[in-house]
């Protein structure tokens, strides 16, 4: 048996002497002893500790002989950590009961006075039991925790060939072999979080799990019980104990898209997790160490936020350790023949028809087109002509939808091509993000909408 195999354990007993007969004993083995005299200690422990094995006797000065104390002081251990690996202390008289309590959920038990190399054993075994228990727990709620994870299908790594793209990924090879934090910043639509799969894939942890949390998204209520997790019965809505984003990336990648978004007070507590690297499951007390390879994103000018006092400076610092600036698709057009070559065998094998191909005409129309909502933009606008067109070649006429960009100097009004209200809705949705750079909260205020009305907006014409 190895020292220090044990972990922490726990040990209850109102008999000074077996506990100090105990912690003699355990300390060559245990990570940490902790002795406990006093049973109504037992909530506040569990509580605030996490323990890999708990010693209890069945029997404490108030009741000698009849075990209840025992089978109580159990049932509360098991309410507390339904997991928790429990051992009985028992006399040789107590047998019948033991075996009640391994029925009522405890491990094992030991008969006072002991024998040292078998409770090691039972110990041992138990020690082994609970490492099966906590690895088949995390698994369960990992999978719980990321049951709404969308992992996009059309999501692909495409450098592109301009010379911005291939400078920024020249960064990102040095970057993806290491830990550093990265923080990318660019308009919507340009791709953050293909970026963010890339420096995960490229990095040491690509074989561990990547999870992406949506800080614009979550309501100010709902920021701790997301991403830091909560026990049971924590608030109304607890009805099971919830593992939360940040713990369930530990090992592996934490994709914060808009950290931009979040409130002063919702910056602070994620401050404090990045920087003690560790969460606190609303409803305990418990610190959980996490191992995370963090990457964040915004379209928002962090920088001059921190001058408005807007966004923490502290927090800044703390996760731009890399910046990388993603370019809009109109300071790129060369690479639109890139991406046009793979969405359109993409497609074609989505919707099982021969691959098509962009005329000159059409690319010609394509770079003239100022593409607000970016390569999104561009994704849906080739699926859109590849399924409406019936020729192998598009031409210009199959983008009809897209409005030429107007020169620099004309007057930033909305030029409707059509009286189709959903079209004019685009159109204006599309303008006031190419007005404010893409950032939602401005151009929402622009239109008049709220920032979750214009979400739907963005979803329902899939900007």
């Amino acid at each position: 048996m190895e020292e220090k195999n044990l972990g922490r354990i726990l040990v209850i007993d109102d008999n000074e002497d077996v506990l100090f007969s105990a912690k003699m004993l355990l300390k060559n083995y245990a990570r940490e002893v902790v002795m406990e005299k006093n049973p109504k200690k037992i909530p506040f422990l569990m509580n605030n500790e996490d323990f890999d094995l708990i010693l209890l006797d069945m029997n404490f000065s108030h009741d000698i002989t009849s075990g209840q104390e025992g089978f109580y002081w159990l049932k509360e251990i098991l309410n507390y950590d339904p997991s928790a690996v429990v051992i009985m202390i028992t006399a040789y008289g107590d047998v019948e009961m033991a075996v009640r309590a391994l029925k009522e959920g405890a491990t094992d038990f030991v008969l006072k006075p002991w024998q040292n190399e078998k409770l090691i054993a039972t110990l041992s075994a138990a020690s082994k039991l609970r490492n099966s228990y906590k690895e088949v727990s995390h698994l369960k709620e990992v999978n719980r925790a990321l049951s709404n994870q969308v992992n996009s299908p059309d999501i692909d790594i495409i450098q592109g060939q301009s010379a911005s793209m291939r400078q920024l990924f020249s960064i990102i090879d040095k970057v993806a072999k290491t830990d550093a934090d990265v923080l990318l910043l660019g308009e919507n639509g340009t791709g953050k979080e293909v970026i963010a799969r890339t420096i995960h894939q490229r990095s040491s942890r690509a074989d561990k799990v990547f999870v992406t949390v949506d800080m614009g998204a979550i309501t100010e209520s709902l920021f701790e019980s997301e991403l830091f997790g909560h026990k049971k019965g924590a608030f109304t809505d607890a009805k099971e104990d919830r593992i939360g984003r940040i713990e369930a990336a530990n090992g592996g990648t934490l994709f914060l898209d808009e950290i931009g978004n979040l409130s002063l007070a919702m910056q602070a507590k994620l401050l404090t997790v990045l920087q003690r690297r560790e969460v606190i499951r609303v409803g305990t007390n418990k610190p959980i160490p996490v191992n995370v390879r963090l990457i964040c994103a915004t379209n928002m000018p962090l920088k001059e936020m921190v001058q408005r006092n807007e966004f923490r400076q502290d927090l800044l610092y703390r996760i731009n350790t890399v910046e990388l600036n993603l370019p809009p698709l109109r300071n790129r057009l060369d690479d639109i023949p890139v991406f046009a070559e793979h969405f359109l065998a993409t497609y074609a094998r989505k919707y099982k028809q021969p691959v098509k191909r962009l005329g000159a005409s059409a690319l010609e129309r394509l770079k003239r087109y100022n593409w607000p909502g970016n390569i999104r933009e561009l994704q849906h606008a080739l699926e859109r002509a590849s399924i409406m067109s019936e020729n192998r070649e598009l031409e210009a006429d199959d983008f009809f939808f897209l409005a030429e960009t107007e020169p620099a100097d004309a007057p930033a009004q909305l030029q409707a091509q059509s009286l189709d209200l959903d079209e004019i809705e685009r159109e204006a949705v599309q303008r006031a993000l190419q007005k404010h750079e893409g950032n939602i909260s401005k151009a929402a205020k622009e239109l008049g909408l709220s920032r979750g009305a214009l979400y739907r907006r963005l979803e329902k014409y899939e900007l």
